[in-house]
């Protein structure tokens, strides 16, 4: 029995108890620094600036995203009055007197007679002179889907 190793007996006046003080937490949970091995750190952050930068950067991209969408809207609606407006003259157009077969991507020209009829004509006003003057309302052209754009008018269609 003389193999066994005695313990070795504690110098308690050796113990830096100040020092040991500080390696002892209630809430290790809370250290800087990892409290057993192979645990990770913690850094406390301040969350109330984490979160109102977030927000901030959340209100700049949804308005910025919102006046785009805007703006496309703006501009669909800009299209749907042309478009209004393109079958109104085109409606108007069909139902006047026409003597020839309109080409697409030609210009014609739209006048009004003294008894209210209207006639397409492939005659300009400077060509007609100051006979048809008075009496031109537009020059249209026809597009590929056939129907008609206003290029120039003495009137406003809507």
């Amino acid at each position: 029995m003389g193999d066994e190793k005695k313990p070795i007996p504690i110098d308690v006046s050796k113990i830096n108890l100040e020092l040991m003080k500080l390696k002892v937490t209630d809430m290790p949970s809370l250290l800087e620094y990892a409290h057993t091995v192979g645990g990770f750190s913690f850094f406390p952050t301040n969350e109330g600036q984490i979160k109102s930068h977030a927000r901030e950067a959340m209100k700049e991209q949804t308005e910025e995203q919102l006046n785009l969408i805007f703006e496309q809207m703006k501009t669909l609606a800009r299209q749907v009055q042309d478009i209004k407006k393109r079958v109104f003259i085109s409606d108007l157009i069909y139902n006047v007197e026409m003597t020839f077969t309109p080409v697409i991507g030609k210009c014609y020209y739209l006048y009004e007679i003294d008894n209210g009829k209207r006639f397409l004509s492939l005659i300009s006003p400077k060509e007609w002179g100051e006979k048809m003057k008075d009496k031109y309302i537009a020059e249209v052209r026809l597009n590929a889907d056939h129907t008609w754009k206003v290029i120039n008018s003495t009137i406003e269609f809507d």
